[in-house]
């Protein structure tokens, strides 16, 4: 490939990642358009003209996913894919490809087809010298919910603890992330009944959003509610009621933005409240509510 043409797709993409950076995405799509196009002109057998072209395809369908415009997106991460195939000295990027490729399909409501991209993508990275390990993290955690949601409680909790120790490891204890999977797997032991394991994933994260955010923060309110109830099924009631009570508080705060967690955090305190016998401050909280609204 000519130099000239090096140059003009560089400055293509430059134009594309600077006009993502002001807003103005449809003439960052424009840019995107004109890069690929270039690439494909210039196609031919040499890798660095393929490479180019995969380039192109990338860098537009990360754009296309971006905007929602999944199918489109999946065309272009499908064509570059096919650009790479049986190329050992692109492999990360392969491994890349089949991740966002996944992150679409998930998107279209593809469950098979993403654990399919997600599973080639974790192998590549797993096999990586060195292995990619964050990559692996959060494939592994996209990978957990599928399977939950597929009823695979072992297949998710296996892909749920991989990314906490991954985390946990590279990242400590308190960072946002590592919180993010002990949620999850917070959620996943109280669904399937290990109530003492969920109490302390969701402690866990509680511990790392308060020190990361303050109490008075989405996140954290969050974590107040699935400890509560987590708290529920070990029988420690009135320190349920606290986090309910710090969740509800959190949520209030938060406003309207906010408001079907209010309702969810709402309702589950007002349950608690109705089995403690105190339905008049269950009805009162209800009102207030319904006030709001």
């Amino acid at each position: 490939m000519d130099s000239s043409t090096v140059t003009l797709i560089q400055i293509l993409r430059k134009r594309v990642d600077d006009f993502v950076a002001q807003g103005n995405y449809d003439e960052a799509v424009h840019a995107a358009n004109a890069a690929v196009e270039k690439t494909q002109q210039a196609l031919s057998a040499d890798l660095d003209s393929i490479d180019e072209f995969a380039d192109a395809l990338e860098l537009r369908g990360e754009l296309f996913r971006s905007l929602g415009r999944y199918e489109e997106a999946r065309e272009d991460y499908k064509q570059a894919l096919d650009q790479l195939e049986n190329r050992p000295d692109r492999i990360m990027q392969i491994g890349r490809l089949c991740a966002d490729q996944g992150a679409v399909h998930d998107a279209l409501d593809h469950s098979e087809r993403a654990v399919e991209y997600w599973e080639r993508a974790l192998a590549i990275f797993q096999d990586a010298e060195p292995p990619a390990l964050l990559d692996v993290a959060a494939l592994s955690n996209n990978l957990a919910y599928m399977k939950k949601a597929a009823g695979d409680i072992d297949a998710a909790e296996t892909h749920f603890l991989k990314a906490l120790e991954i985390l946990h490891n590279e990242l400590g204890e308190e960072h946002e992330e590592t919180a993010i999977v002990s949620n999850n797997l917070g959620a996943l032991y109280l669904a399937s009944g290990f109530y003492e394991q969920a109490r302390e994933m969701h402690m866990m994260s509680l511990e790392a959003r308060r020190k990361n955010f303050g109490d008075d923060h989405p996140d954290t309110a969050q974590s107040h509610n699935n400890l509560a109830l987590a708290l529920l099924k070990t029988g420690d009631r009135a320190w349920a009621r606290r986090h309910f009570e710090k969740a509800l508080h959190a949520f209030e705060t938060l406003g309207s933005e906010f408001q079907e967690d209010l309702e969810a955090v709402a309702s589950n305190y007002c349950d608690f409240l109705r089995e403690e016998g105190e339905t008049v401050l269950a009805e009162r909280i209800e009102a207030k509510l319904n006030e709001a609204t």
